[in-house]
This record gives structure tokens, sequence and C-alpha cells, in this order.
């Protein structure tokens, strides 16, 4: 578990997920105000489950004056092949370096895996949100109806070693 301040804000606390949060994690992602209106098609019925939590490298970003209880954001690291599969920051706790204190802890441990490159197929309202945290874009992820009717743009995390 490591502790981190967001800029202007109380300590976050990022943990490793564990199977119980299975329920809070897949809330974050079907709230998630970026997936309203024409967008909600992506997360209908989406859900996170002990099994995917279990599979790969999920961490959450917690308040460390909330004993643990209301999860901040999440993302998901796949090892094979790598890449940033989720990252989700509760849409009332947006602008204050969460996305960033995670992107920065999946770095870190994209590092210990020994990966030095990583895809992340973003959310087409999340794209300036990759720019800023260093992403690179490679090109675009097509549509894949009905589920998600429309292109995204696709990134690439170069992860120094050392």
């Amino acid at each position: 578990m490591s502790s981190r301040n967001a800029p202007g804000s109380r300590p976050i606390m990022i943990r490793r997920a564990v199977a119980g949060d299975a329920k809070r994690l897949t809330r974050l992602v079907r709230g998630s105000g970026a997936y309203e209106g024409k967008y909600a098609t992506a997360v209908a019925g989406y859900r996170v489950g002990a099994d995917y939590i279990e599979a790969h490298r999920t961490f959450a970003a917690v308040g460390a004056d909330d004993d643990g209880g209301r999860i901040l954001g999440f993302y998901s690291l796949v090892l094979a092949p790598p890449e940033l599969d989720l990252l989700f920051v509760a849409d009332d706790v947006q602008g204050r370096g969460i996305g960033r204190l995670l992107v920065a802890h999946m770095q870190a441990e994209a590092r210990a895996a020994g990966i030095d490159r990583l895809k992340v197929v973003s959310h087409v309202l999340a794209e300036g949100f990759y720019h800023r945290v260093g992403a690179v874009r490679t090109g675009t992820a097509f549509a894949n109806p009905p589920a998600v009717p429309w292109d995204r743009p696709e990134f690439e995390f170069r992860i120094p070693q050392g």
C-alpha cells in the first residue's frame, strides 16, 4: 500500500483491490458521467468481477482519512499483452490529481514487471487527460458495434526502466 497526496487535498492511499471491492468498482464504472447519453452503451451491464480483480493488477485509490471505505478511483494493469485496461476516477473528485496518482502508480507497477511500453484504448472524452499524463497517441481503435459504436483514440505509455 502506498500513500500519496493529490494536489490540494488530503492524503490518498493506493492499495491492491480485493474481490470484495468488485461491486464498488462496478458502480464507479457504471456511474461515470463520461459514459452518459450516447456513450452509455459502453458501460451498461459492465461488471468488474472478483475474477477480473484477481486476474489483473487492479489498484484502488482511497482517501486515507476514510478508513479505506470509499474508493475514489481505480485502475487495472493487464500484463500480457501490456495494457492499461481500466482507469476511472469518481466524478465528484476529478480534477484533484487522483488520476495522475493512479497513472504514476501504474507506471511504477509496469516498471517493476519489466514492461517498457503499454497500450491504452481511451474513451473519447479522456483523450486530453492521457496527453497531459504523458501518453503518446499511436492510432485509433475502430468502432465495435453494438457495444462501442464509435472510434476511440489509442495511446501508448513508454515506461523508462531503471
